[in-house]
């Protein structure tokens, strides 16, 4: 069976809905560990009631953001996991870590990339009046959230939303198409070629998967 590894730093929302597709058989696939740059993340928690293996790394006793990742790609590398999963992972990670993992890292980020990269998008789609938001899935590049999009969901905001409330809503559809994604992926289905993303053969247009 394949095998993934999930990378967190905080609820792990998104890392719960993967434990709960595998668990189901919705993912064909054994999350073999959690790794955490927080040590009082509350996705580790997820992981111990999992039964997952996890581990927590602190930045501060590295030197750099390379000595760091090189530590953590160690990390990952007992494992040798077949994917690499960023769910809510909030440090920027180093060319040299990206490139050991192409083709094979994915990330959650919540906005309709390429809107918004970055952090406090539900703010910026709420104070530039958007009327939708929303969530993409994409293969992590050296390019800050600039990966080839692979799946996107759109919400509406209405007038009036608060912060919260949009996020609810993007998180909600984060928990479904994460795991699909991760699914295709895990299939056979799902590629990173010629810096685009591929489903079933097919390179997927700048936005990601588009059903008919």
């Amino acid at each position: 069976m394949k095998k993934i590894v999930v990378l967190v730093s905080g609820q792990g929302s998104n890392f719960q809905a993967l434990i709960d597709a595998c668990q189901q058989g919705r993912i064909d696939a054994t999350i073999v560990a959690v790794l955490s740059n927080n040590a009082q993340a509350y996705g580790l928690q997820r992981a111990e009631a999992a039964g997952i293996a996890a581990q927590a790394l602190d930045a501060k006793a590295f030197a750099d953001r390379e000595a760091f990742d090189a530590a953590l790609a160690q990390a990952i590398d007992q494992y040798q996991p077949d994917l690499v999963v960023l769910a809510g992972y909030m440090r920027i990670l180093s060319n040299t870590f990206v490139q050991h993992y192409a083709g094979r890292l994915l990330n959650i980020h919540p906005s309709l990339l390429p809107k918004y990269p970055g952090l406090h998008t539900h703010r910026q789609a709420i104070d530039n009046g958007d009327a939708e938001h929303g969530t993409s899935v994409h293969f992590v590049t050296e390019q800050l959230d600039g990966g080839p999009v692979i799946l996107q969901a759109k919400v509406p905001i209405f007038p009036g939303d608060e912060e919260y409330e949009v996020i609810e809503r993007v998180q909600t559809q984060e928990h479904t198409i994460y795991p699909l994604v991760v699914s295709w992926f895990i299939e056979g289905r799902l590629a990173m070629r010629d810096n685009a993303a591929w489903l079933d053969g097919e390179r997927l247009p700048a936005q990601g998967y588009a059903a008919d």
